[in-house]
């Protein structure tokens, strides 16, 4: 059972270093190292990067980076698309489900690969509030449907739609990702149990407690670090890993 424990820390560390990306293995790592099927793969991963995005959502609240008026627009309809794809799931075989995942790594790791830099107004309040909370409809459904938390897309859409500085936008995106992951799993606990399938509480405890460790390690190690060679290495992975779910699956 260890390998799911170094899986977990991995997901931390990688969230912990570069701020997105890493709740993107979770599905991965509870598939292919712990041995769970892939819809309760699927809705633990949300419990369990719900309670990542929350542990690292505390100290940008405590320090007010969190901008609460782009967390409720764009977080409420994130929470609704939520609801929504897990919903949505119960109609939709597994197999399409990791289908769609895998496209969604390989997107992730062509945004990581070209490394661009989002750049910003410099006011927060000049918001283009219809297409925020439209993309948060549609992130939400993606997380609802496959599991992932959405950072890598969340980040950009409030610096870019939003005009939030990179310090608001990571902590305000740390509390929408928890919004919307939450909202999410309370949805695939119903559907699971129309399946007759449950989730390992157990499991999804201690991976989120080494994941959170994990995430603060990595924080610390990433102020002392460039991380630009790390997000190419790690893209570099996603394609591999997003293509052997695809051969897995075809």
């Amino acid at each position: 059972m260890i390998l799911p424990w170094i899986g977990a820390l991995l997901v931390g560390l990688s969230l912990g270093l570069m701020g997105s990306g890493g709740s993107i293995l979770t599905v991965p790592v509870l598939i292919y190292l712990a041995g769970e099927q892939e819809k309760v793969a699927i809705a633990e991963s949300l419990g369990i990067v719900g309670s990542i995005a929350f542990a690292g959502f505390l100290p940008y609240a405590y320090k007010k980076q969190v901008h609460w008026k782009s967390v409720i627009l764009f977080g409420l309809p994130g929470m609704t698309g939520a609801y929504l794809g897990a919903f949505l799931s119960h109609y939709i075989i597994a197999t399409i489900q990791l289908l769609i995942f895998a496209g969604v790594m390989l997107v992730a790791a062509v945004m990581m690969f070209r490394n661009e830099k989002p750049r910003h107004s410099g006011d927060h309040t000049e918001i283009v509030w219809w297409i925020l909370a439209l993309e948060g409809l549609c992130v939400g459904v993606l997380t609802g449907l496959v599991g992932v938390g959405g950072g890598f897309l969340i980040v950009p859409s409030l610096v870019l739609l939003g005009g939030l500085p990179m310090h608001l936008a990571v902590g305000t995106s740390l509390a929408i990702i928890t919004m919307q992951s939450i909202t999410g799993f309370i949805k695939y606990l119903d559907v699971l149990d129309k399946l007759n399938l449950s989730v390992d509480i157990r499991l999804m405890l201690i991976f989120g407690l080494i994941g959170a460790v994990g995430s603060f390690v990595g924080k610390t190690i990433g102020s002392k670090i460039s991380n630009t060679g790390l997000k190419k290495g790690f893209a570099v992975f996603l394609v591999f890993m997003g293509s052997y779910i695809i051969y897995m699956n075809i």
